[in-house]
């Protein structure tokens, strides 16, 4: 899917007419400008949370209270009881900030969800159409009275956001005021509880190297450091997960667990809580030890006491990495001359870097990820035309079909499964709202994932039913044009991602068009299927042989259609003439694009090239995979759409006795 350090500055206005599932005759958005005002039976009334917020902000002389969108691990999905942005507005979207005052109560988000955002919040909340910290900064410096403080929870900020307040606030006589409780927490009365569900680890038959050596790896880096740091803090939820080989369910779509790590040179404290740790945990952690290699549980509410405690030692240095790092802890590593800061924590700069196994397993996981979105394309294919399928069933049909492969623990995200304009919204997720009917007149764009207990996968098809019009047609092939030149370029070892990002869009620019998200973004093995800091942006780390990446460049025509093409791939390293260290991609999402929107006329005979070898690798890693399932039907699709190519300039199509042809080639090749 995606990643979202990118923001696509799209008009959401193909969703403001009445779309099917709507109450029939009801105006989908919020008028406020009427007397009364006019609320949707969508929309969220917020009068007593604000009434009760706004009492617990009076006594602790407040001007304002930011609620952003994020848990205290700042981590991009969250559970539903760190949703406060949305308790507290109605707005369900997964991007804003909100501000309220004594008066006023106001939400920023971006393009994505204005029309969302109208449609469920009610009048008690003005929306800004911005999501920069300046904005925000700027309407606080104009309601916040001289001297006004603005209240917000340290736990909810990173270095950077709290940094960047601080800066564009510094000449206004305004400031922030760390607050030591929650105080939507507080109005929060049936806030939900912690998801029911224990930690469970990794079977050895899916890990190489064990969670003690891990952490001597870790410690090794610690050792080498020229700043020797004395401990190593761990706040983002996969650093964690990653260390000890487990997983847990506290966060939907993602594996994780609430939890933090302070890993010194002779102790390990894990942060966890303590109810969800069984018999058979403790022993594997080796809990009933004090050694360098013993995990000592601590209650996840402890942290900041307990981290206190350590830093009060004398010869203290904490290493921390700044992205995924709360403002509330960095408070607590005080004097400076006691932390240590990179980007990144080792644990993820290292964890970017698949060994041996997790290669394979994760390439294993992506060849049954493709049986299942190869079984959603040809029902697609023969139902469609029957006009009785909707983008929602389309999103419920794969995942059932995910669910049925080996060690398929769920989606990765919640499926995008879009069809004309609603795909020209890059972040598009069908509702009972928006839903729309499948036709052979439109594209269709599915961007869907799987969380399997070896990997995580996240691919994009775009596809045509009917007869896709020449600029269509012409847009589809550049966006293949750009994935495929990134996929097949030779770079040195330690090359940026950033410094290849303009092939993708290359041949789109030559055109005249662009695409306003990221190219790629980082994959894990059972993980996030967002996974820094691996991917094409200025503060990904360079890349390295055993990363894996999405790389998926895409058009959207405003009100009308949008594609988008995605495939992970593992780098590799890969032979030249004269360099040695150089790298490629290797693709391992294998599900083949859609051939009647393919214009080979535009494309190198050397990207003519990658794509049938490409095919000849769907050919033969998922055939056997369908072979092994008995999916006869299945392969056959698979065989007709992985067909040869047969020179730029040609038609995608082939000769009926060249499909013949290459049929008994199969077919005797199988025999044999």
């Amino acid at each position: 899917m995606p990643s979202y350090g990118w923001l696509l500055a799209l008009s959401l206005a193909a969703l403001t007419g009445n779309p099917p599932g709507a109450v029939a005759n009801e105006q989908t958005e919020r008028n406020c400008s009427l007397t009364p005002p006019y609320l949707p039976s969508t929309a969220v009334n917020t009068t007593l949370q604000l009434k009760e917020l706004r009492a617990l902000m009076s006594p602790l002389s407040i001007s304002a209270y930011i609620i952003p969108d994020t848990d205290a691990h700042l981590s991009e999905y969250i559970s539903p009881r760190d949703a406060r942005l949305a308790f507290m507005t109605g707005f369900t979207g997964s991007a804003g900030t909100a501000v309220v005052t004594p008066t006023k109560a106001v939400l920023w988000t971006d393009s994505r969800y204005w029309v969302q955002a109208e449609r469920q919040m009610d009048c008690n909340w003005d929306l800004k159409r911005d999501v920069s910290i300046m904005s925000v900064a700027e309407w606080l410096i104009s309601e916040v009275p001289p001297g006004g403080e603005i209240g917000f929870d340290p736990f909810l900020f990173s270095l950077k956001t709290q940094e960047d307040y601080s800066v564009n606030l510094m000449s206004s006589n305004r400031s922030l005021k760390s607050m030591p409780a929650n105080l939507v927490d507080q109005v929060w009365k049936e806030r939900p509880s912690i998801p029911p569900g224990g930690l469970i680890r990794l079977p050895d038959r899916v890990i190489q190297r064990s969670w003690q050596m891990k952490v001597e790896q870790i410690r090794s880096q610690m050792t080498d450091s020229p700043y020797k740091p004395t401990a190593l803090l761990l706040s983002a939820l996969d650093e964690t997960a990653w260390l000890f080989n487990m997983r847990g369910s506290d966060i939907p779509y993602n594996p994780f667990f609430y939890s933090y790590t302070l890993l010194t040179m002779n102790e390990i404290w894990l942060f966890v809580h303590m109810e969800r740790i069984t018999d058979e945990l403790k022993v594997y952690l080796n809990t009933s030890c004090d050694g360098p290699l013993c995990v000592q549980l601590k209650s996840y509410d402890s942290v900041l006491d307990d981290l206190k405690m350590y830093v009060d030692q004398p010869g203290i240095k904490v290493w921390i990495g700044t992205e995924y790092t709360n403002y509330a802890l960095y408070e607590i590593i005080t004097p400076e001359d006691k932390l240590m800061t990179s980007s990144y924590s080792p644990v993820l700069t290292t964890k970017a870097v698949k060994d041996e196994t997790e290669q394979q397993i994760l390439r294993d996981a992506h060849v049954r990820d493709a049986v299942a979105v190869i079984q959603l394309l040809m029902w697609l294919e023969k139902v469609v035309p029957e006009g009785k399928e909707t983008e929602l069933t389309a999103a419920k049909y794969v995942d059932t079909c995910r669910s049925k492969q080996k060690d398929n623990r769920g989606p990765s995200f919640d499926t995008i499964s879009a069809s004309g304009p609603n795909a020209a919204l890059a972040h598009y997720s069908p509702t009972a709202e928006n839903n729309r009917k499948l036709t052979v007149d439109e594209m269709y764009l599915v961007d869907s994932g799987g969380q399997y207990l070896d990997g995580t996968t996240d691919i994009t098809r775009t596809v045509h039913w009917g007869t896709p019009t020449p600029m269509q047609k012409e847009a589809f092939t550049r966006v293949l044009m750009g994935n495929i030149e990134i996929s097949r370029t030779i770079f040195p070892s330690g090359t940026r991602g950033v410094n290849m990002e303009m092939l993708g869009r290359r041949a789109l620019w030559e055109v005249g068009l662009n695409y306003g998200h990221g190219t790629g973004h980082g994959v894990g093995n059972y993980f996030g299927v967002h996974e820094w800091p691996v991917g094409f942006q200025s503060n990904n780390i360079p890349f390295r042989e055993g990363m894996f990446t999405s790389i998926e460049p895409g058009y959207y025509k405003e009100n009308d259609f949008g594609i988008r093409i995605e495939d992970v791939a593992v780098i590799v390293p890969v032979t030249t003439k004269y360099g040695h260290n150089y790298l490629t991609f290797d693709t391992v999402s294998l599900v083949p694009y859609d051939r009647k929107l393919i214009d080979t006329s535009l494309l190198s005979s050397e990207q003519l090239q990658w794509l049938n070898s490409y095919y000849e690798t769907i050919r033969k890693l998922v055939g056997l995979e369908l072979d092994q399932q008995e999916l006869h039907e299945e392969k056959d699709w698979m065989l007709r759409n992985t067909e040869p190519f047969v020179a730029p300039g040609s038609s995608a199509s082939v000769s009926s006795s060249s499909l013949t042809l290459i049929l008994l080639t199969v077919t005797l090749h199988n025999i044999i």
